[in-house]
């Protein structure tokens, strides 16, 4: 498999090299970059698959890199920081980033997250989630042309909110998705109501997908941030 290119953006410099080692160990070509300016440049003229960004840079705010970056561009961007409180990864994730790991973090964790990211990439890049008709995930098939549910075979009885929801979560598989992005794609708006809304069409959701014997989990809760569908491999 071709290895995506990697733009790292990190000031503190054993975690830059940290990271830098890790990807060098797995065959990942890197670029990096110690602050926001040259972050900016380097993706606008290297166009990387996939970035690793900070928030605390000492020049330029990561949220101000994403929303730059955003401007022009839909790669892939998982924040890496300190910063652990709800609040940051809330804004961090709704001005673009596509994931957040909080630091201190693990090498395998950051590859975890790496290896999701590029299959999202490989399914967008392919036109899978844009252009099929269906979607497959584990034993769940979401048909878009009959707007019907399947799992393990039998057809799911969903309200056409619970429906939208989780075609919303399986057009974004793998990425987090905040409450405020939910409810304005659901409802139009985000209110409180439409987030104590969406909280209970969650639960009745996900009672559906996963019963209380089931040992695969489809929906995963980011409390006090948002959801997120995770990618379930198929039984043999």
């Amino acid at each position: 498999m071709n290895k995506n290119s990697i733009l790292v953006v990190e000031d503190d410099r054993p975690i830059r090299n940290l990271i830098i080692t890790a990807l060098k160990t797995h065959d990942y070509k890197y670029l990096e970059a110690e602050n926001g300016t040259s972050a900016i440049l380097e993706a606008s003229s290297h166009n990387p698959d996939i970035v690793l960004l900070d928030l605390g840079l000492p020049d330029i705010e990561g949220v101000e890199v994403i929303k730059k970056i955003r401007m022009w561009s839909n790669m892939p961007i998982i924040v890496i920081s300190a910063r652990s409180e709800d609040t940051d990864k809330i804004e961090a994730l709704d001005a673009g980033a596509d994931d957040y790991i909080t630091k201190p973090f693990s090498v395998e964790e950051l590859l975890a997250r790496i290896r999701v990211t590029q299959r999202r990439l490989a399914l967008l890049q392919t036109g899978e989630m844009q252009e099929e008709s269906t979607f497959t995930n584990g034993e769940l098939k979401i048909d878009y042309t009959a707007g019907c549910t399947y799992l393990r075979g039998e057809e799911l009885h969903l309200t056409p909110i619970e429906y939208k929801l989780l075609c919303l979560l399986a057009q974004n598989t793998g990425k987090v998705l905040t409450h405020k992005y939910i409810t304005q794609k659901i409802w139009g708006s985000a209110w409180d109501s439409n987030v104590a809304s969406l909280r209970v069409f969650m639960a009745t959701l996900r009672k559906k997908l996963e019963d209380e014997n089931a040992s695969v989990v489809y929906i995963q809760t980011h409390v006090g941030i948002g959801y997120r569908m995770l990618k379930v491999d198929a039984k043999e």
